[in-house]
């Protein structure tokens, strides 16, 4: 299953926001998926496009300080989102955001993080009934207990799992980060609670581990909080980042199998990804396609459901990995591969 919702795309151009996001990239996926013959003879089956659940308040108050959500139901979101995107810098300057080219209110752009952490869930959902479903948004993965961070409100991947926890349609959750970036916000947030399991393939250095780890209180930076497992990988080592996360997912299936995986696709590896902070780690379309099938067949092999969510995912080209990996997958799904 493929769940792409047009209306919860958060647009970021469209709040004046300058950062590499494309309504183009998910729309080009759709396209091209369709363009196959065999898919688009039985699009019916496979694309899912209304969404069917809400967030509200309640759920993030499993994950978030009190506090902060409430900040984030009043006047004050606003403040809290030029905080998640870095539209002001240290002296007060507009950074990356001109309000002016706005044809939305900022304030908006809340509602639609809160439909794309409805559409991580409704993935999840979707997954633990057949299996596969891959979701073309989510992985707010940065987004911490009380603060934004890292362009990520709230984090709707442990949002997504803790609901499906206390509706008793998991017991144990994966969650399989392949971002470029470490999952800073993610792994924090589980780190007391026994029934997630965290696994972040990431770049070794770079942001956010370019920050002090510790505050001036002298207490861990929570981007330095680690994963249940983490496997860093550093400049100039792709050509071993394949086998790292095979041996990092053979340890962590040690663990015991979960109901559902929520796996972050990460297309930011890619080497033609736009995001700056990405340089560190350039997979090739070869690459990032040997690890999609392998993570799908880790999970495949063993019965476990898998919700997919795009996760990063900056400029033009950022459609390229995603359809690879769909066009395998749908098809082994269905049966015409």
């Amino acid at each position: 299953m493929v769940l792409y919702l047009s209306q919860h795309r958060a647009e970021l151009a469209g709040y004046g926001i300058d950062v590499p996001t494309y309504t183009s990239t998910v729309d080009r996926v759709i396209g091209e998926l369709l363009a196959d013959e065999a898919l688009a003879q039985r699009r019916e089956q496979w694309l899912r496009t209304e969404l069917e659940y809400d967030i509200g308040k309640s759920d993030l108050l499993r994950v978030h300080d009190p506090r902060y959500v409430e900040r984030l139901y009043s006047s004050a979101v606003i403040d809290e989102l030029i905080a998640a995107f870095e539209l002001i810098d240290s002296e007060g300057r507009y950074h990356r955001y001109a309000p002016e080219r706005a044809e939305l209110p900022l304030a908006d752009l809340f509602l639609d993080l809160l439909g794309a952490c409805a559409g991580t869930y409704q993935s999840s959902r979707v997954a633990l009934e057949h299996g596969f479903c891959y979701f073309l948004g989510g992985g707010f993965h940065h987004a911490k207990w009380n603060t934004p961070d890292g362009f990520c409100l709230i984090n709707d991947i442990v949002i997504a799992a803790r609901r499906l926890l206390s509706e008793e349609l998991a017991s144990r959750v994966w969650i399989i980060d392949l971002d470029a970036h470490k999952g800073d916000g993610t792994a924090p947030l589980c780190r007391s609670d026994d029934r997630i399991l965290t696994l972040s393939i990431h770049m070794a250095h770079g942001w956010p581990l370019d920050r002090e780890p510790r505050l001036p209180d002298g207490s861990l930076h929570e981007s330095f909080v680690a994963s249940d497992l983490d496997i860093p990988v550093a400049e100039g080592e792709e050509r071993l980042y394949l086998e790292k996360l095979q041996l990092g997912l053979a340890k962590f299936s040690g663990y015991g199998a979960p109901d559902l995986a929520l796996v972050l696709g990460g297309v930011d590896p890619y080497e033609h990804d736009e995001l700056p902070s990405t340089a560190p780690l350039r997979l090739s379309l070869e690459q990032l396609e040997q690890r999609d099938r392998f993570v799908y067949g880790f999970l495949k092999e063993r019965a476990i459901p898998q919700a997919w969510v795009k996760s990063g995912s900056y400029g033009r080209e950022a459609w390229r990995p995603i359809v690879q990996f769909l066009r395998y997958a749908l098809h082994d799904r269905l049966g015409s591969r």
